[in-house]
């Protein structure tokens, strides 16, 4: 048996996307740029607009205000690079948190550079803001505040809604972006609800295909273009659109089912009463209230052993996850996210990432759980940090 709970990296392909993708590469190739030359063109910026119609429509926006890019890292950069440079006449001031994605950190970072004034606001134990530190935070320069949905490592949903309220109340003209690459598709999500003015998507953590995302851009905001070479996506980035991609997007969307999302959120619980019955000396790690947490995540850091030795052990069991996020977990470093939520260095190294997707099974979760507990008693007996 073979198990993949590393979903909140990428996901599997949805067969049915491959299918709607399969025509863009056979018979609709042509560029949709080309539609006062030929009908090829014509058809395929049909395609596009079509699809453009779609993924608005999920999100609660319109057509005109979706950018369609290479996927959540560009369509962080575009937002958040693109708003200061475009808006650097009204402040250099940004405000984010120190849990963010590795797109958004090394774009805000970028910026510094260029003289831009970053602040962070503090997390508690469980990945929540400090709504508070916000609203004292917002200052006369300032241009953009960067927060996201729902954190991929430990799974904390933020109060989006309540955050941009609170910031459009005291500094109307500040932009607010939200990274809810992680979000959509997963939970209730809509721009014209959460009143932000930017937001980034990704097909890939949504059965969908990798390489292609999407950039919400409220009507009016102005963005600098950071990607010469045409005029692609309303002259917001050149190149040449990623179709097949774009297509594959649409239709991952159109496949989001609720009743699939609660098979997910079940299997997830199920999973944490599993570890906790057989296995002692666990500490969650994110939200203890679950309806405040990615319904699919389940980050459990185990006592006494390394979370690296835990990770090669389960593959050997072909049971895939990983300790850390994506981003960081090749180096030895503990990760910046718990260690930002203020836990230690020992709870950071011995975390495991458990998440899900549809394509999971109770009985996966069974076997997950029998070789996890094999592998934690094995590393606990040679551990030198403690333990029984």
């Amino acid at each position: 048996m073979k198990v993949y709970l590393d979903n909140a990296s990428t996901t599997k392909v949805d067969e049915r996307v491959i299918e709607a993708m399969i025509p863009i590469f056979r018979e609709n190739y042509a560029l949709p740029t080309s539609e006062f030359i030929h009908t090829p063109g014509q058809i395929v910026r049909e395609i596009l607009e079509a699809s453009r119609e779609k993924v608005a429509q999920f999100v609660g926006a319109s057509p005109r205000e979706i950018i369609f890019t290479s996927g959540g890292t560009e369509s962080n950069n575009l937002a958040i690079k693109g708003a200061a440079l475009a808006n650097r006449d009204k402040g250099k001031h940004i405000i984010s948190t120190p849990i963010e994605s590795r797109s958004v950190l090394d774009s805000l970072r970028s910026l510094e550079k260029l003289g831009y004034e970053i602040e962070f606001v503090s997390v508690d134990s469980e990945g929540f803001v400090d709504i508070s530190e916000i609203r004292e935070k917002i200052r006369k320069d300032t241009i953009l505040v960067s927060i996201q949905t729902v954190n991929d490592e430990v799974g904390t949903i933020q109060n989006i809604k309540e955050i941009t309220s609170i910031i459009k109340e005291k500094k109307p003209d500040v932009l607010i972006h939200t990274d809810s690459t992680y979000a959509v598709g997963w939970i209730p999500f809509k721009v014209s609800e959460m009143g932000v003015d930017l937001a980034s998507f990704t097909a890939h953590k949504i059965h969908g295909p990798k390489g292609v995302g999407a950039l919400y851009v409220k009507e009016r905001v102005k963005l600098q273009k950071i990607i010469d070479g045409g005029y692609a996506e309303l002259n917001l980035r050149g190149g040449t659109p990623n179709i097949p991609g774009i297509v594959g997007f649409a239709k991952a969307l159109e496949l989001i089912d609720s009743k699939d999302v609660e098979l997910v959120k079940n299997m997830r619980d199920y999973l944490y009463q599993k570890i906790l019955e057989e296995i002692p000396e666990t500490i969650l790690l994110g939200p203890r209230d679950f309806s405040k947490r990615h319904p699919a995540n389940l980050n459990i850091s185990f006592k006494y052993v390394e979370g690296e030795s835990i990770v090669l052990y389960l593959d050997m069991k072909n049971i895939y996850t990983i300790s850390g996020s994506a981003c960081f977990s090749r180096g030895l470093e503990p990760s910046y996210v718990i260690m930002a939520m203020g836990h230690s260095h020992e709870t950071a190294h011995g975390s495991i990432r458990f998440s899900l997707s549809r394509f999971n099974s109770f009985e996966e979760i069974d076997y997950t759980v029998s070789v996890l507990k094999e592998v934690i008693t094995n590393l606990r007996e040679l551990s030198p940090l403690g333990g029984d």
